[in-house]
């Protein structure tokens, strides 16, 4: 039986109270669009724009929030691999680091063969369920090339929902065409949910040209869209959580409705990635306790009040090694990030330094940490049964559960771990007293020797790699 209550932060009477506050702000002060294609819908659709700001009515929200799904399907080229989004607990590769780190190099900068890596890593992975986007960029690509390139080595080595990359028009329709043409089948997009991009605002109040142009592609193409402001409280956010929290879901309200406006009915995941600032260098602070806080009162938000598929950021610290701190920080926004009823997880899959690093070891570790998080979040059977009134009478008082029945048929329901040591002091030395991180990095080094060349058939391969050749041209 699942958690039968959520973490929360705000009073259902809150709800009313946030809701109205972004209303006012995007009636009165509005948001910066700065494209000319996005300004050109607003105004097809009746909205007031004056220069690149966008007033929003009560109506065009309540318009949009009625066209976008609650839940929906995303494909896979392996149908076994396809995802409802707006259930359950889904997991997404980093997104952004551009360090890659191991106990043999240290850290370095990434490259391609990195990239490939992590996508096999997550293809390999029984708790992750989409690929793709940025989890190490490749420092050996040339810049206008990687969307390209990132995207075959994602098809190549894996066959699960996709998450593509922020871009400019052009590119982010190749993209769409290169996921096309790996499902097999022509017009396969128009009907079929099979790629996201994330997309942040460009707080306060904006959303950058490349990002808007990403987003039209994507919505043209009925494809999804993971909105996700990313506001520092205190630097480019108000420094209350509760006024972050609101500028961050008027910001999300902003983008949901020019997705709506440009295709009723895009699937928009109401993603949040927000923190508080560490206020001694006004930067990031990927630790901060506030995080989880000004995020899970917008989950509430999107899950309560909006009723629209959720994500948030979890596992992230600023830690640079694999150490304890790296361990409770990722451990803290990790399980916030279930407990407040996420539907989607990200930066929880070997992120270090901020989001700045990922680290195969962590990989690894924190797949176990995801694992822990999913058995939490499954609660207990409250069933009869469970309640196991006859085993403990048949016990009594001098017994031993251990041999009983009723613990050989369920034993193997209990969780155990992945990659940490349970075992006694004496046998974990006897074995060669190997530390977790040790047994990390042998363990990714393993699932890589044994990952496969190409998930791609020759011939998609082949169009594939010719795409690529005229597109560059």
């Amino acid at each position: 039986m699942a958690l039968n209550s959520r973490l929360e932060v705000l009073k259902k009477e809150d709800f009313a109270r946030v809701h109205e506050a972004s209303l006012k702000i995007l009636r009165e002060t509005g948001a910066r669009f700065l494209c000319d294609e996005a300004l050109e819908v607003f105004k097809k659709h009746g909205a007031r724009v004056v220069g690149k700001t966008v007033f929003f009515t009560e109506k065009m929200i309540e318009q949009a929030l009625a066209t976008a799904p609650k839940t929906f399907r995303m494909r896979a080229r392996n149908e076994d691999n396809s995802i409802t989004v707006g259930e359950g607990f889904l997991i997404q590769p980093n997104v952004g680091p551009v360090y890659i780190q191991n106990l043999d190099q240290g850290r370095r900068k990434a490259t391609l063969a990195d990239y490939a890596n992590i996508q096999k890593l997550c293809q390999a992975s029984d708790v992750v369920h989409l690929v793709g986007t940025i989890p190490v960029d490749p420092s050996d690509v040339p810049r206008g090339d990687k969307y390209l390139t990132m995207m075959y080595e994602t098809l190549k080595y894996t066959d699960k929902p996709v998450i593509g990359f922020t871009t400019n028009a052009k590119q982010a329709r190749e993209q769409l065409d290169m996921v096309e043409l790996s499902m097999g089948q022509s017009e396969f997009l128009r009907d079929n949910h099979c790629v996201a991009v994330l997309v942040n605002s460009l707080s306060p109040l904006g959303y950058a040209p490349e990002t808007l142009e990403t987003m039209i592609e994507y919505a043209k193409r009925n494809q999804v869209i993971l909105l996700a402001p990313c506001i520092m409280a205190g630097v480019s956010g108000p420094v209350t959580p509760l006024g972050t929290a609101v500028l961050q879901n008027a910001e999300i309200l902003a983008g949901l409705v020019l997705m709506q406006m440009v295709n009723p009915g895009t699937p928009v995941v109401y993603a949040t990635a927000s923190t508080s600032a560490y206020m001694k260098t006004a930067s990031y602070a990927a630790g901060a306790p506030e995080a989880m806080l000004i995020n899970t009162a917008n989950l509430q938000m999107g899950l309560d009040f909006y009723h629209l598929p959720t994500r948030t950021m979890t596992g992230i610290t600023h830690s640079k090694v694999v150490d304890a701190q790296a361990g409770y920080e990722t451990m803290q926004s990790l399980l916030l990030g279930m407990l407040s009823g996420a539907h989607m997880a990200v930066q929880c899959l070997g992120v270090l330094d901020a989001i700045m690093t990922t680290s195969y070891e962590k990989f690894i570790i924190d797949e176990e940490l995801i694992r822990r998080v999913l058995r939490i979040q499954q609660g207990i059977d409250t069933s009869d049964e469970a309640l196991a009134v006859d085993v403990i009478q048949e016990v009594g008082h001098d017994g031993s559960y251990l041999m009983h029945m009723s613990t050989f048929e369920q034993f193997r329901t209990i969780w155990t771990p992945t990659i940490s040591d349970w075992e006694s002091f004496d046998d974990w030395k006897e074995a060669g007293a190997e530390d977790v991180v040790s047994k990390a990095n042998r363990r990714y080094k393993k699932i890589l020797q044994e990952a496969s060349d190409s998930l791609l058939d020759p011939a998609t391969d082949q169009e594939l790699q010719a795409y690529i050749e005229k597109a560059k041209s």
